[in-house]
């Protein structure tokens, strides 16, 4: 494959050849260094807090802030990989990870280094859209959903991996290397996609720049899940502020996005569009489930069961297998199975693995846990990937990379609302609870439940039939 320009994919063909598998491990170095660093620090709060002499609460803004900034960062993506070509965007990406990732390591104190989280979650907030729609033009519709599936488990292992990755760092070696590990696994994205990733042109329209849209979009969703952390932390007033606030900009972006004439950062009427609209509630609501009980069970291993980091990763790790083993089965079927049957048979199998969750009150062995934690894996494998796949395969060319956007904001704030929601509603059981931890876990796992079943109401409206394939 040229450097310079993308082939059309040739009409009808299937085959993923060695240039594409190197295209797409590529690509995935990078959504791997966003997705586990996200995950990897949070092991590391209490060292923190103690080396730069802070509050637990004050020191929770230095994944707060990652966060905050990754959710700002993710609308603009579609824009800048229309603008300047997402190889490019890609590249810079990565390079502005790597430099806050260095700059974090450097940190003199507490504030420091919330402002480098800041940076850092910038670069990663473009990196899995970018990606992900790099891949899609690359590869053609033919060939994206066996590519998807492979890339898509990278998230899904991302929070067994941070807190495996994090406690072994921090038993060896000093804090700076939280951040510090990201230097080389960059450098080495950056050296293969300059050498392996063909450049995709930019869009030859060179659209304008949507200042209202960003004012409105980004800040609006920053502002949301920022109210909702401080419920969390029982600050009704900044709570109540934050949550009207992000709403109201949010309802102002929705309203600018169905009235310009020009290109929005994220258009509205393509959730009106079959099948985006069952797509995005589908990925709205499993990020929720997904994002959400990775946020609630290591705090309860840890909390009700006085485990520690590295064990509560070992506990987890069974997801990821069945992540690995739903990979595999979603890349040989995804082109011969309907699409509604794989996701809605993968939302199904995410539900049975949380059920069990909900009996945390009378006890739950091992067994049980890493039984469902592998089902649950299998079924987020099977649900991500053929989800995209749909999107991508449907739109045409030029509109993947707003495409991408738009899916990848849904599963970003998805997680985000779903992980700030579920804290305060742990939070009020262990209240009514009257501090009884696994009852109150337990409870709030049915609320995992609630998010998975809407999920599911999404994905029944998903097309019964393959693919159309696009040449």
């Amino acid at each position: 494959m040229s450097k310079e320009q993308v082939a059309p994919a040739e009409a009808g063909r299937q085959r993923i050849d060695a240039a594409l598998w190197r295209v797409a491990f590529v690509l995935v170095l990078g959504t791997f260094m966003a997705s586990v660093d996200a995950t990897i620090v949070s092991v590391g709060i209490d060292t923190l807090a103690g080396e730069f002499g802070a509050s637990v609460a004050g020191i929770q803004w230095v994944s707060t802030a990652y966060l905050l900034a990754v959710v700002t960062a993710v609308p603009a993506s579609g824009w800048l990989a229309d603008r300047y070509g997402a190889r490019r965007v890609w590249l810079v990406a990565v390079g502005v990870f790597l430099l806050g990732s260095a700059l974090c390591a450097l940190a003199w104190s507490a504030p420091s280094l919330i402002v480098f989280r800041v940076v850092q979650g910038l670069g990663a907030g473009l990196l899995p859209a970018t990606g992900q729609a790099l891949l899609a033009r690359i590869a053609g519709p033919d060939r994206t959903g066996r590519l998807i599936s492979v890339v898509a488990v990278v998230p899904l292992l991302a929070p067994v991996l941070g807190p495996l990755a994090g406690g072994g760092l921090l038993a060896v070696a000093s804090w700076p290397w939280l951040f510090l590990v990201n230097l080389p696994v960059g450098a080495v994205a950056v050296l293969l996609a300059r050498r392996h990733v063909p450049v995709v042109p930019a869009s030859p329209g060179r659209p304008a720049f949507d200042v209202q849209g960003a004012l409105l979009l980004s800040p609006g969703l920053a502002v949301l899940v920022f109210g909702l952390t401080e419920v969390a932390h029982g600050r009704a007033l900044t709570a109540g502020l934050g949550v009207a606030a992000g709403l109201l900009m949010l309802a102002g972006f929705a309203v600018h996005g169905l009235r310009t004439r020009r290109t929005p950062l994220v258009d509205p009427r393509l959730f009106a569009r079959p099948p985006f609209g069952a797509a995005a509630l589908a990925l709205l609501m499993l990020g929720a489930s997904v994002f959400g009980t990775m946020f609630l069970l290591p705090l309860y291993f840890q909390t009700g069961r006085g485990l520690s980091a590295w064990e509560s990763g070992l506990l987890l790790a069974p997801q990821g297998l069945g992540a690995a083993v739903g990979t595999v089965l979603v890349n040989r079927t995804i082109d011969a199975v309907a699409p509604r049957t794989l996701v809605v048979t993968g939302i199904v199998l995410v539900l049975a693995g949380t059920v069990p969750f909900t009996q945390l009150g009378h006890g739950l062995p091992d067994a049980v846990t890493a039984a469902s934690l592998a089902l649950r894996g299998v079924g987020m494998a099977m649900t991500g990937a053929p989800v995209m796949n749909i999107v991508y395969s449907r739109i045409e060319p030029e509109r993947v990379p707003r495409a991408a956007a738009a899916l990848n904001l849904l599963n970003t704030v998805g997680g985000s609302l779903g992980t700030a929601a579920l804290a305060v509603v742990v939070q009020s059981r262990l209240t009514a609870r009257h501090q009884d931890v696994p009852a109150a876990f337990a409870d709030t796992f049915w609320w995992v439940v609630a998010l998975g079943v809407l999920a599911a109401a999404g994905a029944t409206r998903l097309p019964r039939t393959r693919a159309v394939r696009r040449t």
